[in-house]
């Protein structure tokens, strides 16, 4: 059975430099709040040819209180910069969650390889999904994320990958 944490429980800042950190930030917190097994996630987009970035910070790229679509546009301004000609250029969705439970402390890390391109289209999905084409899809496919049924997403998704991992332990 899984609960949200109480709405008493704040949880720090994410102060990581890793998705591997940060998760685990939010999952001690948690854990030390309840005392119970905890779960908690951390996720954002990685671009190669800008070095990993947005990274951990995917959801403030352009700012503290930046919009989805201030992201978006930063990231696509800075790949077209770096990269010239048509500004596309290999990315990842990556989720990493972290378990806390009596045997001590898992992660489980999920991708989504895939590629960003100028023009965002869709209107499914969040944040980087408008311009984000998964490879999962197949070569000819040229959906982006946004453009997928959710059912199709979930199958391929960073999350629903790291989900599996962590039920494939649970079940054990």
């Amino acid at each position: 059975n899984l609960r949200p944490l109480p709405e008493e429980v704040v949880l720090p800042p994410e102060t990581g430099t890793t998705f591997d950190e940060n998760a685990l930030i939010k999952a001690r917190a948690a854990r030390e709040a309840t005392g119970e097994v905890v779960i908690a996630d951390d996720s954002g987009l990685e671009v190669d040819d800008l070095d990993g970035r947005p990274g951990v910070y995917s959801a403030r790229y352009a700012g503290e209180d930046a919009t989805d679509g201030e992201n978006l546009s930063r990231v696509l301004a800075d790949l077209a910069e770096a990269v010239g000609g048509d500004g596309s250029g290999p990315a990842r969705y990556v989720c990493v969650i972290a378990l806390i439970d009596d045997q001590g402390e898992h992660l489980f890390r999920g991708t989504c390889e895939g590629r960003l391109i100028q023009e965002p289209r869709g209107d499914g999905g969040f944040g980087y999904d408008p311009a984000f084409i998964p490879l999962a899809t197949g070569a000819a496919d040229e959906r982006t994320m946004a453009e997928l049924s959710p059912d199709e997403k979930n199958a391929i998704s960073h999350r629903g990958a790291a989900a599996r991992l962590l039920a494939e332990h649970l079940a054990v």
